[in-house]
Order: structure tokens, then C-alpha cells, then sequence
């Protein structure tokens, strides 16, 4: 009788294992999948996850997420074809979704998304001082390392680009010394894009004095 519980006991244990180890498998393959930029259907994710869609949707990914947590803006264009054209061609944005009506970029691993709002459309802008420049408001761009910086200020050159505020250096010998440049896309939208001498001083708190 006590070789019969020790052996009950022995299976049971085994069968927990392996329905461990099975299940760690899964997980990991799953993981695995994920974090490569390769795959390319809807298929093999609902195979692992043993989902019932009926209908897969192939699909390819030309870029990962950005590590931590990748920011999301949606923003209205004029024109979508136009649009698609400067964030992909000219930024080199890498394409994710889109419909008739909106198109998802990767800017570098973050989600920005233009969404197509009428012929008429066109930013309004306001003007704000700082360190000497007349910076339009809204704008939105990242903060990139120095050279990214010079390499994308070269590129908006080679494909004739018109910045309202050229590349350079502000705020020079400050703890937020940083190279900045600002243009629009074809919907009059502000772009800026940064560069911290100091990428460690990009939050510094401290007074500016206007000028």
C-alpha cells in the first residue's frame, strides 16, 4: 500500500512538472516571438495563445518599441498621402497600421499617428522666446544623442527641408546646453528635434532668464 501511494505521489509530482515545464515553454517561445522583428502572421501568435479567431490577419513589423515605455501622439494632417511621404520617406519613420483615413509611424520605437482631418487643415501657430529664438508652439520631436542630431539636420538638408529655426547650439555653457532645430511637415505641423551636449542634464531644474 505504501509503495502504491509512493508511486501515485511520484506521477503526480512528474506530471506537474512537465505540465510546468510545458507551460514555461510557451510562455518563453511566446516571449521569444514577440521580441523579434521577423515574424510576420497573426497565425502562429494564435496558435500559442490558443485563440479561436476565425479569420488570421497577416501582418510584418519593420521596427521594435522603444525601450521602457514608447510615448503615443496623434496629430491631424491635411494630406495623408503628403504625410506619408515626408514622416517615411524623408524621416525615414518606419510604417506600422493604417486605414484610409490614418497611418501609424515608428519614430524611433515611438508611436506617432497621422490622421487625415480635411483638406483645409493647417497648424496654428503661437510664438514663445527662448534663448533667443522665436520657437513655435505646439511642437513635438525627441530628444536625440549629438550625432543622430547632425545626421538627421543632414538628411533634412540632402531633401531641401525649410527650417524656421536652423540647426544649432543654445543655452550654451549652461547645465541645459542643447542643439536644437525646428521645421514643419507638409500640414504646417512643428517639429523639433534636440540634442543634449549633457543627455544627463535634460531635466536640470533652473531658471532661465528671456531674452
Amino acid at each position: 500500500m505504501l509503495r502504491l501511494f509512493s508511486t501515485v505521489a511520484t506521477l503526480t509530482s512528474t506530471r506537474m512538472v512537465v505540465t510546468g515545464a510545458r507551460r514555461a515553454l510557451q510562455a518563453a517561445s511566446f516571449d521569444q516571438l514577440l521580441s523579434h522583428s521577423s515574424y510576420s502572421t497573426t497565425t502562429v501568435a494564435h496558435m500559442v495563445r490558443g485563440g479561436s479567431d476565425s479569420t488570421p490577419q497577416e501582418y510584418e513589423t519593420l521596427d521594435t518599441p522603444a525601450p521602457g515605455s514608447p510615448f503615443h501622439y496623434a496629430f491631424p494632417v491635411h494630406d495623408l498621402e503628403m504625410a506619408k511621404d515626408f514622416y517615411g520617406r524623408i524621416l525615414g519613420c518606419a510604417e506600422g497600421r493604417s486605414s484610409a483615413k490614418w497611418q501609424d509611424f515608428s519614430l524611433k520605437g515611438h508611436q506617432i499617428v497621422c490622421h487625415w482631418v480635411g483638406n483645409g487643415y493647417r497648424c496654428q501657430d503661437y510664438y514663445n522666446p527662448v534663448d533667443g529664438d522665436e520657437v513655435p508652439v505646439p511642437h513635438t520631436g525627441l530628444a536625440l544623442t549629438v550625432e543622430e542630431f547632425h545626421e538627421l539636420a543632414d538628411r533634412l538638408k540632402q531633401h531641401g527641408v525649410e527650417f524656421i529655426i536652423e540647426p544649432h547650439l543654445r543655452f550654451q555653457g549652461q547645465p541645459g546646453e542643447q542643439y536644437t532645430m525646428f521645421f514643419k511637415d507638409p500640414s504646417g505641423n512643428n517639429l523639433e528635434f534636440k540634442a543634449m551636449t549633457k543627455p544627463e542634464n535634460l531635466f536640470a531644474k533652473y531658471n532661465v532668464a528671456d531674452k
